[in-house]
């Protein structure tokens, strides 16, 4: 089984995906399950392509979050 850590990463109102060289995938989208779905789709696809692997995967997500505040004194 192959696994793939995906890291989904928030800024500025969207979600984006940073991955690995085996799988070169960049995703994004303003909601974070419609970005899970796109990147369940995506990776088996993307393996397939690139690595010419074509069975079962794991994937791993990272999920980073910042955000920038303004505190008023």
């Amino acid at each position: 089984m192959k696994t793939c850590v995906v890291k989904m990463v928030w800024d500025d109102g969207i979600w984006y995906t940073v991955t690995d060289q085996d799988l070169c995938m960049t995703l994004e989208s303003g909601s974070f399950d419609a970005l899970v779905e796109r990147v369940r789709k995506a990776v088996p696809e993307m393996l397939e392509l690139n690595c010419d692997y074509t069975g079962p995967v794991q994937i791993i997500f990272e999920i980073e979050r910042a955000d920038t505040i303004q505190v008023v004194v």
